[in-house]
């Protein structure tokens, strides 16, 4: 593997630095930069920005929509797009159910559903996880009993990221119970507008409204709702896991807040002289960059592998790269001490100028780290997915 950038790829990350130079809304670089809760309609904001560009699915091939750039050109993309800190193009559409629906869906679904995705027409959640399924997915509850040319969907899903904004939801459910329970799973997207699908907000550590319970009461959805065949949908549950787990080792972003926490750490001091010339903190920083780089290796030597889909080092790099992410907001936290302290979620909401403390940077940090608590959890826990190494990679 070569780790150098040709000088064709130097030239793309000149364009799209270029691009996101011209193009990136000044108040949303501004939320991002600092740590500042986003909204609906930041989040679509941006997504239609980048899809008028026609660079909103970078992934997806050139027949449905996408770049055709190669897996480097994508990894500089997301490089690119962390460091000037654009909001997230979320992933539950573009990069979660979108390849399933490529993969397995029907011609017309892909013809409805693709195009909706690619523009932000729809707004899509992700319907697994459930109060006794979460990283045992297979053991899910919720039921869909076919009723003529409907599914009639009775059951409860949890942890739905933003599923208060949702237009979709994609779920698991069961279809037969009477057989092993990975094959009586089938895939659904369902209008959230459907009449009986009620949503509850869970508040989060951090005191955002970020995840929800949703309940499907008596929920009666069109067959020609299901995604390829019925009792299958267990085989695409795990090719989307895979796209997931691979976006979630977030380099780009964690180089981001990297260079955050150095600047915090050069306005800190400690006995006269900035905290980051402290030997104790210097090191702590060092060690993190130096795994920050061999994760960066790492996802560069897996994206070199072109044509082949996610496996199981997608495990991998969700485990690294949620722990490095954990491991940059407990240095940010320390760096700033008791200033840490103050909690204050006008300032974080967009309702107040400044922090209540007088430092606008120091602020949001407590927030963040209480709100990255989740990394190691969601998208399959880390224990789970160190289970998956062992068995699929050491052949333990």
């Amino acid at each position: 593997m070569d780790l150098h950038y040709t000088a064709e790829e130097s030239a793309f990350r000149d364009t799209v630095r270029a691009f996101l130079d011209a193009h990136l809304p000044a108040d949303l670089q501004r939320k991002v930069r600092q740590h500042l809760r986003l909204n609906r309609d930041d989040y679509v904001r941006w997504h239609k920005i980048v899809a008028q560009q026609g660079w909103a699915a970078p992934a997806w091939p050139v027949e449905h929509g996408g770049t055709g750039w190669t897996a480097v050109q994508r990894h500089i993309w997301e490089d690119e797009c962390a460091r000037a800190a654009t909001p997230p193009i979320l992933p539950f559409g573009v990069n979660m159910v979108a390849p399933v629906i490529m993969a397995f869906a029907s011609a017309e679904q892909k013809a409805y559903y693709l195009p909706r995705i690619l523009n932000c027409d729809d707004w899509w959640s992700q319907g697994y996880s459930e109060p006794g399924a979460g990283s045992d997915l297979a053991s899910l509850k919720t039921t869909a009993q076919r009723d003529g040319d409907h599914y009639i969907v009775n059951g409860q899903k949890t942890w739905t990221t933003l599923g208060q904004h949702a237009d979709m939801i994609f779920c698991l459910v069961r279809t037969d119970s009477t057989v092993r329970k990975q094959e009586g799973i089938s895939f659904l997207l369902i209008d959230m507008k459907t009449p009986g699908i009620t949503v509850r907000p869970i508040i989060m550590l951090d005191e955002e409204h970020e995840v929800n319970e949703v309940f499907f009461d008596n929920v009666s959805v069109p067959v020609s709702n299901l995604v390829g065949q019925e009792n299958k949908g267990w085989t695409y549950a795990k090719y989307l896991l895979g796209h997931e787990r691979t976006g979630i080792a977030a380099v780009g972003r964690s180089k981001r807040e990297l260079t955050f926490l150095k600047q915090l750490a050069m306005q800190q001091t400690k006995r006269g002289a900035p905290l980051l010339h402290d030997p104790a903190f210097a090191a702590k920083v060092a060690t993190l960059e130096i795994e920050l780089m061999a994760l960066e290796m790492t996802v560069l030597r897996v994206i070199s592998d072109e044509g082949k889909g996610p496996g199981p080092q997608a495990s991998m790099l969700k485990v690294r790269g949620s722990e490095l992410q954990q491991q940059l907001t407990e240095l940010m936290v320390e760096a700033i001490g008791p200033q840490a302290l103050p909690f204050d979620p006008a300032f974080l909401d967009g309702g107040a100028p400044h922090g209540a403390g007088g430092d606008d940077l120091a602020a949001p940090l407590a927030a963040y780290y209480f709100n990255y608590r989740k990394t190691s959890i969601y998208g399959g826990s880390n224990e789970i997915q160190k289970n998956i190494i062992t068995q699929m990679i050491l052949g333990l």
